[in-house]
């Protein structure tokens, strides 16, 4: 598997003034960490970051760090930003193994046609928007899809019933939803006021059909007079 290669150069100060120029100078500091080696810190070109985290995989994406001629396998495990820019002042890479599995949070994608619920005046409820996997490096998924094609009034979507990339596994446990049918609270009263509606029609017809009994009967003796 090809990997994109992003320099890092090492020996960087520590401490919130050279970060700062660092960043003035286009580059992000960071620190590389995991498989039992020590912590060290980093800098890297922010372009070449962001450019190797813009495939489908996003954060996700697996890809050489090469520290100042020694490369390493990473991926971004988080990044911080600032509260008011949104920029980002600051990334954590992890080292990884590509032959042993990894957590990653995958975002769930829904596809397929809903049309059994929406038809009955239902919609759908998204409770889960992403699900921990645990995958071989070379094998991360873009997205986890959800089917709603066989979801019905009665019938959710739960972990179960996700498709997950061969040989990965989820901690999370299968019967927690992941996406469920609603039916808005103004079908349920428009549902009931039918119902009283046809009861009160029937009422009617009962009582009506009273008085049309007594009247006939009443008939019926004065033409025996």
């Amino acid at each position: 598997m090809v990997q994109t290669v992003v320099s890092a150069s090492t020996g960087r100060d520590l401490g919130s003034r050279p970060s700062r120029r660092l960043r003035a100078e286009g580059k992000l500091p960071g620190v590389i960490y995991g498989l039992n080696k020590e912590p060290q810190a980093v800098s890297v070109v922010y372009t070449d970051l962001r450019e190797a985290l813009s495939l489908e995989t996003g954060m996700n994406t697996v890809f050489t760090l090469d520290i100042d001629g020694s490369p390493e396998t990473v991926l971004v495990r988080s990044v911080q930003r600032d509260p008011l820019k949104r920029v980002v002042t600051h990334a954590d890479f992890l080292r990884i193994d590509p032959t042993q599995k990894i957590r990653v949070r995958v975002p769930i994608e829904l596809v397929g046609d809903a049309t059994a619920v929406t038809s009955e005046g239902g919609l759908i409820e998204q409770k889960m928007f992403e699900i921990e996997l645990e995958v071989s490096p070379n094998n991360i998924p873009v997205s986890i899809k959800a089917n709603l094609s066989i979801m019905t009034l009665d019938r959710r979507i739960a972990v179960a019933d996700l498709d997950l990339p061969e040989g990965s596994t989820t901690l999370v446990p299968d019967n927690i939803s992941v996406v469920a049918p609603v039916i808005p609270r103004s079908a349920k009263v428009d549902e009931e006021g039918l119902g009283e509606g046809l009861e009160g029609e029937e009422g009617e017809a009962g009582e009506g059909s009273d008085d049309s009994d007594s009247d006939d009967s009443g008939d019926s003796s004065e033409g025996g007079d």
